[in-house]
């Protein structure tokens, strides 16, 4: 077993790390204020290949293996969460299903594209009604000669305001709650299609996220991703990807936080000395140091094993749990470490306490990755 990254693996994980402090770092505290889309950013990692890196070359991407991509989801997330997750979702989510399901023809139309980063993906599976319960979800798509006319509406939909693609799904076959779903690409501009507005996040500010709307949408039966019923199939795999995304994104906040709380502890001066000097203090930094390695190859570990093409859905569900939850866990530390400062704005550390909790909630709750852990040990 060798725990060693690769050259390409440093290389790219140091490149990132440079990216991020040289074009995210000094527009991170202002677009969390203003919840602005980080355009400018977003067109530089399309440009510099990161926006497709697992996908092969032939689809515009960078084709490398996906712990090498979610080593780079870690170093973005680490300057700034809500790009990182942008980066997360356009890749495991929109791109996803189109590389994993797609036949050829939607490789090289929406894949392509989208890996260069010329587009931008967005993942409509959410609605009002239906969040972890997926089949409450009320949205369909009927068959009407060479087209199918999409009606329902999703929320929380990820790069929603930004996307050129929308990855979406509907019930083909409503009284058939197994193998009654498929999945479809609509563009931006279809006639039926409408998006809502930004919503203001209590986190992730800068990640754009908005209701989609489908009324009487006509959308060409060519888009239809896979086979008629393979939507749950093709949403279940992909959040199974998108959560060694998520994983790796709580790591990088969590580094962020210590980080942070190492710098500070060794500023504050209380009683005549650094506050790094108090066993407590100190006691606070080694468990952030070992729960942030830990939860590093819990994710490293889940992309391993999809890399080998081996079931990773179980190591993918634990690492998130874990990596979500010390992620809060130690956001919260960090601030208690700066005291009263780490609760004003303006501090990073309270930026990473907010964008930490959603780690929790989107790509599955912990509840539901606990849920899905059991039922793997249940078989």
């Amino acid at each position: 077993m060798d725990f060693k990254l690769s050259d390409e693996q440093k290389l790219i994980k140091a490149n990132m790390r440079k990216f991020a402090k040289k074009y995210v770092d000094p527009i991170a505290a202002e677009i969390d204020e203003s919840g602005r889309y980080p355009e400018e950013v977003i067109k530089l990692l399309g440009e510099k290949g990161y926006m497709g890196m697992p996908f092969p070359e032939e689809y515009g991407g960078a084709g490398v293996d996906y712990l090498t991509y979610a080593i780079a989801v870690e170093e973005l997330s680490r300057s700034c969460a809500a790009t990182g997750f942008t980066m997360s979702v356009h890749t495991g989510l929109a791109c996803g299903p189109i590389a994993l399901f797609g036949n050829d023809e939607q490789k090289k139309k929406y894949l392509t594209p989208m890996a260069k980063g010329e587009h931008i993906g967005a993942f409509a599976l959410t609605e009002p009604g239906a969040g972890t319960d997926v089949g409450s979800a009320t949205t369909r798509a009927v068959l009407d000669g060479e087209e199918y006319v999409l009606n329902g509406s999703k929320t929380f939909t990820s790069n929603g305001p930004v996307a050129d693609t929308f990855v979406t799904f509907a019930w083909t076959d409503p009284e058939d709650k197994r193998k009654g779903m498929s999945a479809f690409i609509v563009e931006k501009g279809t006639p039926g299609l409408t998006i809502g507005e930004h919503i203001m996040k209590m986190g992730i500010r800068a990640s754009q996220t908005s209701a989609v709307f489908f009324h009487d949408c006509r959308i060409p039966k060519e888009n239809l991703i896979g086979n008629p019923g393979d939507g749950l199939k093709i949403a279940m795999s992909c959040l199974d990807h998108g959560r060694i995304g998520i994983a790796a994104q709580a790591v990088g906040i969590a580094q962020a936080a210590l980080d942070e709380s190492i710098a500070y502890s060794k500023e504050r001066i209380q009683f005549g000395k650094p506050i790094s000097k108090n066993q407590a203090i100190q006691w606070m930094l080694a468990d952030m140091e070992t729960d942030i390695n830990a939860g590093r190859f819990m994710y490293y570990y889940a992309a391993y094993l999809k890399d080998q093409g081996q079931s990773f859905g179980k190591a993918a569900s634990m690492a998130k749990l874990f990596c979500s939850e010390m992620c809060f866990k130690h956001a919260s530390k960090a601030v208690q470490i700066f005291g009263g400062y780490g609760y004003c704005k303006g501090q990073k550390v309270e930026r990473l306490l907010r964008d930490a909790k959603i780690t929790e909630i989107y790509e599955g709750t912990s509840e539901a990755q606990r849920m899905n852990i059991a039922s793997n040990l249940l078989r």
